[in-house]
């Protein structure tokens, strides 16, 4: 699973890499249940995603006593942040079986920790990459922790002030297995108008990194194709077996119809986008010849005539003399009488 993250880092030049990566995110969909789990896993490889990802947390090491639910959380039904938190997660032994399956289905397997001691675990899931949430993009102690890991690294810039992310930026340029920064807008769900895509290009310009997109707008699969036309490296889109199921994150996610059309979506934005040129295709060179305009005799002009402006215009087919030559030609004599209406040749003029 190497190869494809290695080559996302080709696009923190401005281009983008061989194919946008998709991140279904599992997240706390499973609700803490294995095989729950393992039927996203399996939806996800059939949406055609190109990796999975998990969340690691232990609520002991996560939450301070003073810990508070945000309003999606309540309105999912949420009473306690302990209690959501210690029904949502899955041991490490569920986790290992997981990242078995993802495998096992040719996906690369991302994991959240949220904080310094998950990281140690991360070590016995073999991911192929981390990625840390919102919150934590200013969180040195985590992020130096997750580094350590010699894994590619995904931020996520939800909540952040564009100043906030000096440091990780600094942290993800000195990276060496590479870091990109993902565009979110912390709001569950997010409004197509509050989705701020545009983020992605202050990102890339003030930092220089690659740059993707993670949360974008529930229910509708056109913002992930519109962010990859806009040069995002990594698609991330919350995945649920069932948008109506009790959970903090169900609302917001995509059923596996819905994320196979997001993904499709994705996919012909990348084919539309072609490579980073401006050229003539093959497919376009017998409108060319067709369309394209060439120097033409206004009147009929005898042989040994001196060209000049008045006797001369274009008109279709391009199969002559390029219009953008004709000022050229003034000046020169005929060697051949030409019509009206007749395309001039190099060979008609006189040491030309």
């Amino acid at each position: 699973m190497a190869e494809p993250w290695s080559s996302l880092y080709r696009c923190a030049d401005h281009q983008q890499p061989p194919r946008v990566l998709v991140l279904a995110e599992l997240g706390v969909n499973h609700n803490g249940q294995l095989e729950q789990a393992l039927a996203l896993v399996h939806a996800a490889a059939g949406a055609g995603a190109d990796a999975v990802k998990l969340q690691l947390f232990d609520p002991r090491h996560l939450l301070s006593q003073q810990a508070m639910l945000a309003d999606y959380q309540r309105q999912a039904g949420a009473a306690d942040p302990f209690a959501m938190l210690d029904e949502l997660k899955l041991s490490l032994a569920d986790m290992q079986r997981v990242a078995r399956e993802a495998r096992d289905c040719n996906l690369s397997l991302v994991v959240t920790p949220f904080s310094p001691e998950d990281v140690e675990t991360l070590k016995a899931l073999a991911v192929d990459a981390v990625k840390i949430a919102s919150p934590d993009a200013v969180n040195p102690p985590l992020l130096k922790a997750v580094a350590a890991l010699q894994k590619p690294m995904l931020v996520s810039t939800g909540t952040c002030e564009v100043d906030e992310l000096e440091w990780v930026a600094g942290l993800l340029k000195r990276h060496e297995p590479g870091g990109i920064l993902l565009q979110c807008v912390s709001s569950y769900p997010t409004k197509m108008d509050k989705a701020g895509l545009g983020g992605m290009a202050v990102l890339r310009e003030r930092f220089a990194l690659p740059v993707g997109a993670t949360r974008i707008t529930p229910r509708r699969s056109s913002p992930g194709a519109l962010a990859t036309a806009a040069g995002a490296c990594v698609l991330e889109k919350h995945l649920t077996l069932d948008v109506h199921a009790d959970g903090p994150d169900h609302a917001a996610s995509l059923d596996p119809v819905h994320f196979s059309h997001y993904v499709d979506l994705v996919r012909q934005a990348e084919a539309a986008w072609g490579a980073l040129r401006k050229n003539c295709q093959e497919v376009e060179r017998e409108v060319r010849l067709v369309s394209r305009q060439s120097v033409c005799a206004k009147r009929d002009l005898p042989a040994g005539h001196k060209l000049t402006g008045d006797d001369l215009t274009v008109r279709r087919p391009g199969t002559g003399i390029p219009a953008k030559q004709m000022d050229m030609l003034l000046g020169h004599r005929l060697v051949r009488a030409v019509a009206a209406g007749v395309l001039l040749q190099l060979n008609d003029l006189e040491n030309f």
